[in-house]
């Protein structure tokens, strides 16, 4: 089964912790990269730029309409995601408790399972 593991950003969380303590959650996630790539349950990961660096597309009256994003305004961002393949849920919850950011008080990890991927028979 595929899950995706959602990494989830509180920017006051993040700017309150030390510097240590930032460097130290970017640098667990080589470790973690590590042991998914070792179990053959990665598939792939993506870190995602600022939501400011963002647009929003909205078709209104079939003309599209951009504005620069975030597309909410929000306390908490997507951060980025980890794709993974593993024998359950309960499994991915294992997972996402591996994932440096779950140690973070105020952070979390999402874990949702993936409905289907292109390219895979259904």
């Amino acid at each position: 089964m595929q899950f995706l593991l959602l990494m989830h950003m509180n920017p006051q969380i993040w700017d309150a912790l030390t510097e240590e303590e930032r460097q130290e959650v970017m640098n667990g996630h080589g470790g973690f990269i590590k042991t998914i790539q070792e179990s053959g349950e990665m598939i792939g990961t993506q870190a995602l730029a600022d939501p400011s660096t963002s647009a929003v597309v909205r078709v209104r009256d079939g003309n599209p309409a951009v504005t620069d994003g975030p597309y909410l305004e929000a306390k908490e961002y997507l951060a980025g995601f980890y794709l993974v393949d593993c024998e359950s849920k309960e499994r991915a919850v294992e997972l996402a408790a591996m994932i440096p950011d779950a140690a973070v008080p105020g952070l979390g990890i999402e874990v949702r399972p993936v409905m289907f991927s292109a390219g895979m028979d259904m």
